[in-house]
């Protein structure tokens, strides 16, 4: 199997990919992920996870690299990303509550031998409850999700401000859509499966 790299530096795309139990590496990207006038969430997350892809080619020119990028698209067609402070990430749940926002993940998987890529763009729609500036104030205190796209931690008291979730793949809101990732992982030959299984069998024989 030719070796990964996850073009990240996030701590929770790092724990969604470990669930797959391949070896790999993380790398930052240090990419500049402002987004360009009048671009749309999907051109955007696109090109984002293309981006950290190529930015690590010359460190790792014999890997298999995996770029993901996420946003969030509120009612008012707004691109919400990462908030990086309390204000921002305010605003942002003010701007949810009570409504049905769409996040965008795009992913991105490049062989850094040959230049052949694979892309994808998974969306997921998030309901949010009706909350309360208490109910606001309560989860951002408690939770500080300042690095998160949307101000939540799906991966923990997040989904309390949820009435429903919609789409394929809930590892989406984390940030790695791993059922899309699975697929192209296939496309480059890499089967999960049978990787897990021959790792059993070696740990087995020992």
């Amino acid at each position: 199997m030719k070796a990964l790299v996850l073009a990240s530096s996030s701590p929770y795309r790092k724990a969604l990919l470990e669930r797959l139990g391949l070896t790999f590496d993380c790398a930052s990207p240090s990419i500049d992920e402002t987004p360009l006038p009048d671009e749309s969430p999907e051109a955007l997350v696109a090109r984002l996870a293309a981006a950290k892809a190529s930015a690590l080619i010359e460190r790792y020119p014999d890997r298999l690299i995996i770029g993901s990028d996420q946003v969030a698209r509120a009612p008012s067609g707004e691109i919400l990303t990462k908030p990086g402070n309390l204000d921002r990430a305010t605003r942002q749940l003010r701007q949810c509550a009570g409504q049905s926002v769409c996040f965008l993940t795009g992913l991105t998987l490049l062989n850094a031998s040959n230049g052949q890529t694979w892309h994808h763009i998974e969306t997921f729609n998030v309901h949010f409850r009706p909350l309360t500036d208490e109910d606001i104030e309560h989860y951002l205190e408690t939770e500080k999700p300042f690095d998160c796209a949307g101000s939540f931690k799906m991966e923990g008291l997040g989904i309390a401000l949820f009435q429903k979730l919609e789409g394929r793949d809930p590892n989406a809101l984390i940030g790695l859509p791993l059922i899309a990732l699975i697929d192209g992982l296939r496309h480059f030959g890499v089967d999960v499966l049978q990787e897990a299984y021959c790792r059993s069998k070696r740990v087995c024989s020992r």
